[in-house]
Parts: C-alpha cells; sequence; structure tokens
C-alpha cells in the first residue's frame, strides 16, 4: 500500500483491521487474493455451524461489510482501495451457501470467486462502475459470491467427482 494511504489507517482501529482483512489486504501484491485466502481458515472454523447460523453470519459480514469498507474508504480518501478487502471475505462466504467444507470444494469455490471477481462478467462490472460507497465496495463481491455459489451447485449436482477429489 502506498504511504500516503497506509498512514490514514490504523490496524489499531477495529475497523481498518477489519476492513483490511486482518492485514491480508496489505500484502502488496493480489490483494483480493490474499484477502480471500483469508476467509478460507474462517471457513473451515465455521464448517460445524448450523446452516441458520451461517447464513446469519453471511448476512452480518455483508450487511456489517458496507459499514467497514465505506468507513475505511473515506479514512482513506479513495474509493475502493485494493487493501479493503473485507468485501471478499463476505463474498467467499456468499460463495460456500450449502456447500459442503472439503479441501476440493474450497479449492474450487475459491478459483470460482477469484474468476468472478477479477473477470466482472455482467451485471457486477456495472456495478462495481456505477455504485460506490460501502454499498458498491460490497455489491459487486457479493454478487461474485452469488455467481460462484451458483456454479458450486451446479458442480455438486452434475459433476459431484469434481469436489470430491481430496
Amino acid at each position: 500500500m502506498q504511504a500516503e494511504y497506509r498512514a490514514r489507517v490504523s490496524m489499531k482501529n477495529p475497523v481498518h483491521f477489519l476492513a483490511l482483512g486482518f492485514g491480508s489486504g496489505l500484502v502488496p501484491f493480489m490483494p483480493g487474493t490474499f484477502g480471500s485466502l483469508a476467509a478460507l481458515p474462517l471457513l473451515v472454523a465455521c464448517s460445524k455451524i448450523s446452516v441458520v447460523s451461517f447464513i446469519a453470519l453471511t448476512l452480518i459480514f455483508s450487511v456489517v461489510g458496507i459499514y467497514l469498507c465505506g468507513k475505511t474508504a473515506d479514512d482513506m480518501q479513495v474509493h475502493d482501495h485494493g487493501s479493503i478487502v473485507w468485501d471478499e471475505i463476505a463474498g467467499m462466504f456468499i460463495t460456500f451457501l450449502f456447500v459442503p467444507i472439503s479441501a476440493s470444494s474450497l479449492l474450487v469455490g475459491f478459483v470460482l470467486f477469484r474468476l468472478f471477481d477479477i473477470l466482472k462478467p455482467w451485471p457486477i462490472g456495472i456495478i462495481d462502475k456505477r455504485l460506490h460507497g460501502g454499498t458498491g465496495i460490497m455489491l459487486d463481491d457479493i454478487l461474485a459470491g452469488a455467481m460462484a455459489c451458483g456454479c458450486l451447485h451446479l458442480l455438486m449436482v452434475f459433476w459431484p467427482a469434481a469436489l470430491a477429489l481430496f
């Protein structure tokens, strides 16, 4: 992260700490990928909670993320700085709604989410360009997560062996 933006955030500030993905967003290259990777241990830790609890947690991550990302972007004085990765963490949780957690599903889901987040197919790209603030930062990743989740569910139905490799 450039020094001018780094000076505007503090890892001691809980809002910044969460928005920067526990520090994973501070990696100087591919911060979105590292933010998505930061979600993996959280997903594994949540793999044994009930479906209702997982849905509730995902909703909380998404709604609270609007504030976290918006506030941190305002503090940094830049819209959707790459180091703000809470949206990736929430998007990863959406990716795994109703998906059994395994090494294979985590790998496939991670790759699908990153593809949708990076390529930004319709309507993700439109939302990414037109919406600003915390809502805009969060919504493109929420949609990327929903698309990745849909693909994972299609794989579970039509090619379950793809998610049972290891």
